[in-house]
């Protein structure tokens, strides 16, 4: 078996995604049609996907989410700082579409 997924990321993903949106009379939830994409929902950059699942523990050691959300938690729970946050800013901020 080779390392990673046999066919281009942008492949898998648009697989995933219309799986998700086939209807089937056993399955309890499908994704409406009229919703996008499930990266642009999350608003996570296509290019940061693979990475981040490759490499999502050796990044992230607690919180993970949107970097205003990690660091509002932290104020909540009074940490100072949650291992990763940088890297919440790179890989969770919102896509700039120009």
């Amino acid at each position: 078996m080779p390392v990673g997924l046999p066919f281009q990321l942008q492949d898998y993903l648009e697989l995933v995604d219309w799986s998700g949106r086939c209807l089937r009379e056993d399955k309890r939830g499908t994704i409406d049609e009229q919703l996008p994409p499930i990266l642009d929902r999350l608003q996570i950059d296509p290019r940061h996907w693979l990475y981040l699942n490759r490499n999502f523990e050796r990044r992230f050691k607690s919180l993970v989410g949107a970097a205003h959300s990690v660091r509002s938690v932290c104020e909540q729970l009074g940490k100072r700082w949650a291992h990763g946050v940088r890297d919440c800013e790179r890989y969770f901020s919102p896509l700039i579409t120009s």
